[in-house]
């Protein structure tokens, strides 16, 4: 063997887990500071160049990643829906419906759920009708969420009455408009911004409600 000949290491495998995780935080701290800002101050009132310093990022890598104010409210809202911990809110409730036996467990686990995701996403709600008027990518985000809203108590909707579990002259389409009443941010504002109430209360007030104007009622001996 030629002495010169110097032994090659092989190349360690590329780990891009390390980077993942780094742009996930880095991803998080903007929408943190951008939701911190906004709700605080306003839409109008703060430009990407105040999110961009506070962050400790430039402006230019929230165009890249965000597409401006209107995508940083979109990641905001999306981010408020999927609630706490890994799995996503809408796919918890999902499996709890597909296992469930009683729903009244199931509409008022729904009630659990706003305790979570109602105070993440009503105030940003909110922030997106206020804007509306004013920017016409904020009127199209609004579209965006209020059709989703309502595609979703649709989907809720369709698995009670597939279960049997609606009460008679109970029809698909006003129970998806019941849903999306209780489950309204309007309802949230009202009762907890306004009048104070803690939000489990509200929650239960919520459940109750829907379970109220939706299933038979419970007839006893």
């Amino acid at each position: 063997m030629d002495r010169t000949t110097r032994a090659v290491k092989p190349k360690r495998p590329y780990d891009s887990s390390r980077r993942r995780e780094q742009a996930r935080r880095r991803r998080d701290r903007v929408l943190d500071v951008a939701e911190r800002l906004l709700l605080s101050h306003g839409y109008g009132e703060v430009t990407v160049a105040t999110i961009a310093r506070a962050a400790g990022v430039s402006a230019e890598t929230i165009y890249k990643s965000f597409g401006g104010k209107p995508g940083l409210v979109r990641a905001m809202w999306l981010r408020g829906l999927a609630g706490a911990g890994p799995t996503p809110a809408w796919e918890r409730s999902d499996e709890m419906m597909r296992t469930a036996r009683d729903p009244r467990r199931v509409i008022r686990s729904w009630g659990n759920f706003q305790t979570e995701v109602a105070p993440r996403t009503a105030p940003i709600l909110l922030l997106i009708r206020t804007a509306a008027g004013s920017d016409p990518r904020l009127a199209a985000l609004l579209e965006e969420v209020e059709r989703q809203a309502l595609s979703r108590m649709e989907h809720n909707a369709r698995a009670l009455l597939e279960r049997g579990w609606l009460r008679p002259g109970v029809g698909l389409e006003q129970a998806r408009d019941i849903l999306w009443t209780y489950s309204s941010a309007e309802l949230y504002e009202l009762l907890v911004v306004r009048r104070r109430w803690p939000v489990q209360r509200y929650a239960a007030f919520a459940a109750e409600g829907m379970i109220a104007a939706l299933l038979p009622p419970v007839v006893t001996p």
